[in-house]
């Protein structure tokens, strides 16, 4: 990305002083835009400007607002939800006792589970979000500005078993709301009140054909040119391709046709993703790709229209379907290509944490804070046997395809039987940490919950860093002085997709001391992230 900015600059310069008959190659992009984890995305634009939203699950705050004016460039603008209120599992309740099971604590969670395939509209002068949680049913807020804020939820549907909601309006006043069920099909149409807020019937099934439509999901509706389309994917998460259906009535019946396929490219799964037109009538469409321990991150297809159906990326002989493109011209959205880019450092300077932040479930606020040490982040230790089933952890978005991500703690204050430090987050994580046994601060190194004790710690601050590879693997070290690194553990492979989320840069804290035993935390200087260009 930086790399395109920097093009994009030459070549605007050149054209400043080249003859006015020379002729200045086009500016390009290059696949992914996004390398990161922002899956099943959907797309609007109002004006000249576009947003995104995408997949948040157990992640608090929900639902990432990203935005761009050049359809390639985007930055975090906010969060459609300030917390997950569906209910009392997503605050990860305890007693969290010191027990031996790695995965969950008593109580339980909602890792994968929450915020699933959200689609984002434009109407009646607001902007309106829908999503599922397959526990809870249907959601929905809506808001003025996009950044925020956003109105309280509504339940629009109260059933389990739901996901990947899609609403519409069309001309005559009438609103549609289409879903999947869990499971991936079949899809199911319900006629919708007019304020959005709630649905009229029953639904009914207007797809389902389990040989040619395997793996029915995420549909997003659109009109265009008198006919009604459902963009949606088939195949399942890691491989398959993008379908589209076409009809003459809202309610079917529907012709189907693969418009995206893998075809000779390494691209397995280029599906599930929001169609969007620029004002010179451009079509584009922003999909995810499964990539591992990366999670989906997001591609941009050019679409071209042909008897009434979309193509997507280059167009395949003899088929219906395009296939992806690695590189092409920049989209005509009338802006220039931006500076803009995902956020990640922070020097925790403000009276906020960053719009790129985001808990593992609804924080415990009691428990951290950006104001007892101004210029710190302060995380106190909460009760825990094992990284995953410890509160308060923080993480963002990890950035490929390699990325450095170092931060400076102060461990002064770790009291007897706490962890602290940094993580790459998921199932079975690996950490690099401090850990305080009587009265002694030691370097530690964990993998899938088994610690292993490192040289001991005598200075207040130690700056962590994690190296993260291309090939999805990650190597730890430590440094007193800020210069020279020391690697402690061997290289890890990064915790793998786990819960719908890719591996996640974190920083944690929580203690196995007795639940009456004094408790201790970190302060947090800074967290750095340097991402490598691809």
């Amino acid at each position: 990305m930086r790399g395109l900015i920097r093009s994009a600059v030459l070549l605007a310069a050149a054209a400043a002083i080249a003859p006015a008959a020379a002729q200045v190659p086009q500016a390009r992009y290059t696949n992914p835009i996004l390398y990161a984890d922002y899956s099943d995305p959907d797309v609007i634009r109002v004006g000249e400007d576009y947003y995104m939203v995408a997949s948040s699950f157990h992640l608090s705050p929900g639902i990432p607002v990203l935005h761009s004016r050049d359809l390639v460039h985007w930055k975090i603008i906010g969060h459609v939800l300030p917390r997950l209120p569906f209910g009392p599992l997503y605050d990860m309740p305890g007693p969290h006792t010191l027990d031996d099971t790695i995965s969950k604590p008593i109580g339980g969670t909602k890792y994968a589970s929450g915020v699933w395939a959200p689609s984002i509209r434009h109407h009646d002068g607001r902007f309106w979000v829908y999503w599922a949680t397959p526990d809870e049913g249907v959601f929905m807020a809506t808001a003025a500005d996009p950044a925020g804020p956003w109105s309280p939820v509504t339940h629009v549907i109260a059933a389990e078993g739901l996901e990947d909601p899609c609403p519409f309006w069309d001309e005559d006043g009438s609103a549609w709301l289409v879903h999947g069920r869990v499971g991936a099909g079949p899809l199911i149409l319900h006629r919708m009140s007019p304020d959005g807020t709630r649905v009229l019937d029953e639904g009914r099934l207007i797809a389902e054909d389990r040989i040619n439509l395997p793996v029915l999901e995420g549909p997003k509706f659109i009109k265009r040119g008198g006919w009604y389309y459902i963009f949606a994917p088939i195949g399942g998460v890691g491989t398959g391709p993008q379908v589209v259906g076409r009809a003459a009535r809202i309610t079917g019946p529907y012709e189907w046709r693969v418009v995206l396929e893998p075809g000779t490219t390494p691209i397995q799964g280029p599906h599930q993703g929001g169609y969007v037109e620029t004002p010179s009538g451009q079509g584009w469409f922003a999909h995810f790709n499964s990539t591992g321990a990366f999670g989906r991150i997001v591609h941009l297809q050019p679409v071209t229209w042909q008897d009434g159906w979309p193509v997507m990326g280059n167009p395949i002989p003899n088929r219906t379907a395009g296939q992806p493109v690695a590189s092409y011209p920049m989209p005509d959205t009338g802006s220039a290509p931006a500076n803009d880019r995902l956020q990640d450092s922070d020097e925790f300077a403000g009276a906020a944490l960053g719009l790129q932040w985001s808990w593992n479930h609804n924080p415990d606020d009691s428990a951290w804070s950006l104001g007892e040490r101004p210029g710190w982040m302060r995380l106190k230790a909460l009760p825990a046997r094992y990284l995953v089933n410890a509160r308060n952890t923080l993480t963002q978005v990890l950035q490929g395809p390699r990325s450095t991500i170092t931060t400076r703690i102060d461990v002064s204050a770790m009291a007897d039987g706490q962890r602290a430090g940094l993580t790459l987050f998921g199932v079975r994580p690996a950490w690099i940490g401090v850990v305080r046994e009587g009265g002694v601060n030691r370097l530690t190194i964990s993998s899938e919950g088994v610690e292993t004790p490192g040289p001991v710690l005598k200075d207040k601050t130690v700056q962590l860093r994690a190296e993260v590879s291309e090939g999805q693997s990650v190597r730890y070290s430590f440094s007193i002085d800020g210069r020279r690194f020391t690697p402690l553990g061997d290289a890890f492979w990064l915790a793998r997709f786990s819960w719908w989320k890719g591996s996640r840069p974190a920083l944690f804290s929580f203690t196995r001391a007795a639940a009456d035993a004094p408790r201790g935390w970190i302060d947090v200087d800074w967290f750095r992230v340097e991402v490598a260009d691809f």
